[in-house]
């Protein structure tokens, strides 16, 4: 067996790679850039860096953006869609709805599938599941046929109530594997068996899409590995915030199509109950966007309403994260009513920021931090050498002279805006939520998250500021941190009061049947698998609902009454106890145990002092203008060291500024904490 638990990110820039030795406790880290054209390639090259052999590595999980590109780019195989006749159209008529409701010529992006490769078979399936109407072989057969003379190599199969009853469903899709053996197959009963066909249908569509990508990307990885000498598994994080066995990530493809984004916010999640907050907001600054999530009571926010595009959601659940478009690289411009904006256009990594020197003519984030002295010109352990001078004269050109306002200032202002499009983010998915941004702490990561974490926090009044060991690198981290996870769902519509709690726990001893056969077939033990209960929930009447957990066995449905109460109190400030409640759905929570790194504590070693780096002019408006600073090498300072703003702290993956009003603290788990002090 080896010693070593790798982590891989692998993003559309660049592929971290996180180690943690288990005899030692060390944590190594590695940054190289990754290899769209072949995945693998960046993740062998960033673990030969970290100079560990392949052979020792004991467990491997990573996150991946090959499905989130692969529906961006819409570089799909080409796939058809089965349906009941009548229903060909459904993945067009959608909701009727659009993102931008008051823009007519805002339309949303086309379906996955084209109409002239969408199909339809007589079939019929009442609400109850009595079938009505059984498919006919011959037209199921003659259909078979004509997708293989169009060189179909995927399939996605979606009836009508199929989720009341899908043996019809079932039965063409035995009907199409006889005939088309070598064709990706998926049905809506198997995929996400619940009501609703646009949710339901789209869910499968998506999955049928990325089911021949993503099989044969884990497919190449595996074998690629087992090469270099790799026996175990390949994990892959998914949406919902666990890791799927390569024998079930063409089951569910679709659950990968924000697998990188989820890893973020489970490390962030884990960092929070590290330092001892049981409610956090994790931020994600990266070089083109911010991805935020909520931890509250130690639970992540979970949501069923996402998508990669607008008008095709992905009905699994997953980990409610609230992307915009504000990153080191997001471009500061002005628009047609003299106003200053910041994003969402980004200069991406080529041409990158204009102090990247690679053709970049327009100021960004990067290029304003760097020239207030808060980064330095020299990144990466000086790999990488930014020019300031060019940084400044596009902040002049672009901002400062259209403002009247001095290169310093121009640039401040660029900041400004930049925080406060995250802050309204933040109170999106704090306030609107019914939390209280006060009672939370902020978990800032990525590349550029430090950089702007303490303002944010003043902003919004939070206390605390946790910045991780690695912030450019916590979010691969994040994939050993989590266990194997599968969802169990179905519809299941009954008043509260016209069902059983033996009824109820009949159902679900069913459902948990199914989760304990998929989690043995990935190699579980029966002793490392936990099951969890839910109910969705909503007051008679209502459309949305809300989901609480069960305990098992059930004794009673009052509990989870009690607690749908509440729910409902603090999320929308109502709640009704004389109303009736509808059940709307259930699903099982499947966990599989896997091993994950126990972080070592640190013991303090050297002075504060040899962390000292230099003294360099840092822009501050609070210390009216650039003031002499402090920058500290954060590998040098001790566990435990307590230091006050104004204060740079830099590393490999990231910097971090710490204004003045803010203290900072260095716990034993090399977590360095800020408070500000008018918060305390």
């Amino acid at each position: 067996m080896g010693k070593y638990q790798l982590a891989v990110d692998v993003g559309g820039t660049f592929t971290d790679v996180f180690i943690f030795d288990e005899e030692t406790k060390e944590i190594s880290v590695t940054k190289v850039s990754s290899t769209p054209h072949n995945p693998a390639e960046g993740i062998l090259t960033g673990v030969s860096q970290s100079n560990v052999s392949t052979k020792d590595i004991h467990l491997f999980s990573h996150g991946t953006t090959v499905g989130l590109n692969a529906l961006i780019t819409r570089r799909l195989p080409k796939t058809a869609l089965v349906t009941t006749k009548g229903f060909r159209d459904v993945p067009e008529i959608r909701r009727g709805t659009k993102l931008d409701l008051w823009d007519a010529y805002d339309d949303v992006a086309p379906p996955y599938i084209k109409r002239r490769d969408r199909f339809e078979l007589a079939e019929r399936v009442d609400y109850n599941g009595n079938i009505l109407r059984t498919v006919d072989e011959q037209e199921a057969r003659g259909l078979a046929r004509l997708l293989k003379k169009r060189g179909v190599q995927s399939i996605a199969v979606c009836f009508m109530n199929a989720y009341a009853n899908g043996a019809n469903e079932l039965k063409v899709k035995e009907i199409l594997q006889q005939e088309l053996p070598d064709v990706y197959i998926c049905t809506s009963s198997e995929t996400l068996p619940e009501i609703f066909e646009h949710e339901r249908m789209s869910t499968t569509i998506v999955n049928a899409v990325l089911g021949p990508i993503l099989s044969t990307y884990i497919k190449n990885l595996k074998e690629e590995m087992r090469d270099k000498g790799y026996e175990g598994d390949v994990l892959v994080l998914h949406s919902g915030g666990g890791v799927m066995t390569s024998e079930t990530v063409p089951k569910y493809a679709a659950r990968l199509a924000s697998s990188g984004i989820a890893a973020g916010a489970i490390a962030s999640s884990y960092i929070a109950k590290l330092c001892g907050f049981p409610h956090a907001i994790g931020l994600d600054m990266g070089g083109t966007s911010t991805d935020i999530s909520l931890m509250y009571n130690e639970n992540l926010r979970i949501t069923k309403d996402w998508y990669i595009e607008y008008g095709y959601p992905i009905g699994f659940p997953s980990i409610e994260i609230l992307s915009i478009g504000a990153g080191g690289g997001s471009l500061a411009w002005i628009d047609e009513g003299g106003s200053l904006r910041n994003g969402p256009q980004s200069a991406g990594a080529a041409p990158g920021p204009a102090c990247y020197m690679k053709g970049g003519q327009e100021p960004t984030n990067t290029d304003a931090n760097l020239y207030l002295g808060r980064l330095n010109s020299k990144l990466l352990s000086g790999k990488m050498t930014l020019n300031k001078q060019a940084s400044e004269q596009v902040i002049e050109q672009s901002i400062g002279r259209t403002f009247n306002l001095s290169t310093a200032e121009a640039a401040d202002s660029i900041l400004k805006v930049a925080n406060a499009n995250m802050c309204d983010a933040l109170r999106l998915i704090s306030i609107r939520r019914g939390y209280d941004p006060r009672d939370f702490a902020l978990v800032v990561f990525g590349g550029a998250g430090a950089l702007h974490g303490a303002y944010l926090a003043k902003e919004m009044e939070i206390p605390t500021v946790i910045v991780p060991p690695f912030p450019g690198i916590t979010s691969a981290m994040g994939c050993l941190l989590v266990d194997v996870r599968h969802d169990i769902s179905k519809t299941y519509l009954v008043n509260a009061a016209d069902v059983t709690a033996d009824q109820l726990d009949r159902e679900f001893v069913a459902m948990e049947l199914e989760a304990q056969a998929l989690l043995a077939s990935e190699g579980i033990a029966q002793d490392e698998m936990r099951l969890i209960r839910y109910l969705d929930m909503r007051y008679s009447g209502q459309w949305r609902s809300l989901e609480v957990a069960m305990s098992r066995p059930i004794h009673s449905l009052d509990q989870a009454l009690d607690r749908f109460h509440q729910e409902h109190q603090r999320e929308f400030a109502f709640s009704n106890r004389e109303q009736s409640v509808e059940i709307y759905g259930l699903r099982v929570e499947a966990i599989g145990l896997v091993p994950k790194p126990a972080l070592p504590r640190y013991e303090p070693e050297g002075l504060f002092s040899d962390a000292l780096v230099e003294h360099r002019d840092v822009y501050f408006e609070e210390a009216g203008g650039f003031t002499r600073t402090p920058v500290y090498n954060r590998e040098r300072i001790p566990v435990l060291s307590r230091f006050s703003g104004p204060a740079i702290v830099e590393q490999m993956d990231s910097t971090t500024v710490i204004p003045p009003g803010f203290d900072a603290a260095v716990d034993e788990y090399k977590n360095m904490i800020l408070t500000h002090r008018r918060a305390e």
